[in-house]
């Protein structure tokens, strides 16, 4: 499995808590975080993205209400078992994720028929695809993003 990463785009109109909030609820219902791994504290993935501890707590609240995370004292945060609806998606996360991905589009200069191109090849990707060869968005990783892999030597994160 290769890495996954949550980034936060201050120049988004999608408020910070709300991108935290997507990616991992997606990260979580897609089974890349598993039941039971923790995740970074408040304070950690504060200072990782460079927010403020209320913006990740409030992200943090919200996963709670929707039952996809559970915080405990002395235990942390960990992922909670996928809710028995999990089969059904989240209409506001797809609108956010489909949002971002057509204003980054735009800003590469690719017009409609592209970014519609570039989606049903995603949906569709053919024999040719290989997710071990695909690098994901290439080059060095930005500031303000935290990475998670398999390692469970560091609790699934690092910067």
């Amino acid at each position: 499995m290769r890495d996954s990463a949550v980034r936060v785009d201050t120049t988004s109109q999608v408020p910070p808590y709300e991108q935290i909030r997507a990616q991992l609820a997606a990260l979580i219902r897609t089974g890349r975080l598993v039941e039971g791994e923790r995740l970074p504290t408040v304070r950690q993935l504060a200072a990782d993205l460079g927010l403020a501890p209320g913006t990740v707590a409030r992200a943090y609240r919200e996963l709670e209400t929707a039952d996809l995370i559970r915080t405990r004292r002395g235990a942390g945060t960990r992922v909670a078992a996928l809710p028995s609806d999990s089969q059904t998606h989240d209409a506001d996360q797809l609108e956010t994720l489909v949002r971002d991905f057509t204003s980054a589009a735009r800003a590469l200069g690719a017009d409609t028929e592209d970014i519609l191109t570039a989606v049903r090849d995603a949906l569709d990707p053919g024999p040719a695809f290989s997710p071990a060869a695909d690098s994901g968005a290439g080059g060095p990783e930005r500031p303000g993003a935290f990475i998670f892999d398999d390692d469970p030597g560091d609790h699934g994160f690092r910067t």
